[in-house]
């Protein structure tokens, strides 16, 4: 199967090379072709270049003509925890009427909520509730997407949401990849031993995910009043030896030296950072760490947004992610994310669409694959609807721009 997608206005991202990571200044520069054509065989891109240079002699099986429209990498999403039971519309209230997410914590709310309702939804429920939101996220955009357990904190209830996140892999064609986040917060029951559901979380949850090959990550929620360095460090380090790369919440609400903890587990990303001291930025220059903003997070529960600009202007790299999750961010619109970026974090249109693309795929682990256009990538696309340009994408925030969605090589019709 051959497509040729004709006559476009702007197409973005363009890296004869591919490209990894982009720090500090780098996350500026975004490339592009003006009046470009670009060629899918199979599920990868071919080849692209001006339309003066497009080779007239070639048959294709379907042409697209994008005349007045800008075509770019589909977004990598790379944290969420899209997989969840029912809601908590009535923590969004609560919060309106003033109470903290510390104190919807304290009052049962919060993970200890989601955890009841998945407990008591089945897997096919489950799987259910989670397709639905997997094809709107599709629809947004979004080609690569990371999925994160969580809301089990039972051994049997982890597995649950693990095999739904497997089934899931199994039955889209967007590019999933899992993470075990048993450490999201302390079972009632454990309220009063924590080292015992820690031990519950080493001993018995990972080796069981990693004989069923649930898991590509894991993480925890390394925060005051949930998970310590020192108990995360042990999450961590099993974790390690059983294959599974750190993929960590940290800095959202305090900085308890995370961070380090972090770098010296030789984390992939470090996630949240709302709280940001000048030592972390110094333990992060000197990593291979990818820092992760989660602005409508911040949005959502009114709390500082990541600062985005003293990360970059510290030559470090940034990405971005929506945190998809039924409390503090129902919702996994990347587009959005973007707009918030521009708008909260004032990352130009730049960068924060390379913290969405190149940035993101590597916070996700998919950089040989996603993010940029560049020849033998996986063609996942997004063709907006006509543009005046592609500064438009994050400035009419809440306008939907996006006209058709390619997911390796086929245009999707989720809507």
């Amino acid at each position: 199967m051959t497509i040729l997608i004709k006559n476009i206005k702007e197409l973005l991202q363009v890296r004869p090379q591919n490209v990894t990571i982009l720090k500090g200044e780098q996350m500026s520069e975004l490339p592009l072709i003006n009046d470009a054509y670009l060629i899918i065989k199979d599920q990868c891109i071919e080849s692209f270049g001006p339309m003066q240079e497009l080779d007239t002699s070639l048959v294709f099986d379907q042409i697209i003509d994008a005349r007045g429209k800008t075509v770019l990498p589909t977004w990598v999403d790379s944290h969420t925890h899209l997989v969840y039971a029912g809601n908590r519309e009535s923590e969004f209230v609560d919060r309106i009427n003033g109470l903290s997410y510390e104190e919807i914590f304290q009052r049962g709310g919060g993970i200890l909520n989601s955890a009841k309702k998945l407990q008591q939804t089945s897997i096919e429920d489950l799987y259910a509730q989670s397709a639905a939101r997997l094809e709107q996220i599709i629809a947004q955009g979004t080609g690569a997407v990371e999925i994160k357990s969580g809301y089990g904190l039972t051994l049997e209830s982890e597995l649950k949401m693990l095999r739904v996140i497997k089934q899931l892999k199994q039955n889209y064609p967007i590019t999933i990849k899992s993470t075990f986040l048993g450490a999201h917060a302390f079972p009632l029951e454990f309220k009063d031993n924590q080292q015992g559901y820690i031990d519950l979380i080493v001993e018995q949850m990972i080796p069981a995910i990693a004989e069923e090959q649930l898991a590509d990550f894991v993480d925890a929620f390394l925060e005051t009043g949930y998970f310590s360095p020192s108990q995360t460090k042990q999450i961590l380090e099993q974790g390690k030896k059983y294959g599974l790369k750190a993929k960590v919440h940290v800095n959202q609400f305090t900085c308890i030296d995370g961070i380090q903890t972090c770098v010296e587990a030789e984390a992939l990303s470090v996630d949240h950072l709302e709280v940001l001291t000048d030592k972390d930025i110094e333990v992060l220059k000197n990593s291979n760490t990818m820092p992760v903003a989660l602005p409508t997070c911040s949005f959502f529960i009114s709390i500082p947004y990541t600062p985005a600009k003293k990360i970059i202007n510290a030559g470090l790299p940034l990405a971005i992610a929506s945190d998809y999750n039924p409390g503090t961010t129902p919702s996994g619109n990347m587009n959005f994310v973007v707009s918030t970026a521009c708008i909260k974090l004032r990352m130009t249109p730049e960068q924060a669409i390379n913290a969405a693309t190149i940035n993101a795929a590597y916070a996700m682990d998919v950089s040989q694959q996603y993010g940029s256009i560049t020849k033998g990538k996986m063609a996942s696309l997004i063709i907006t609807k006509p543009l005046n340009s592609f500064y438009e994408l994050p400035y009419a925030f809440g306008s939907d721009l996006i006209d058709t969605v390619i997911l390796k090589g086929e245009v999707q019709s989720y809507s």
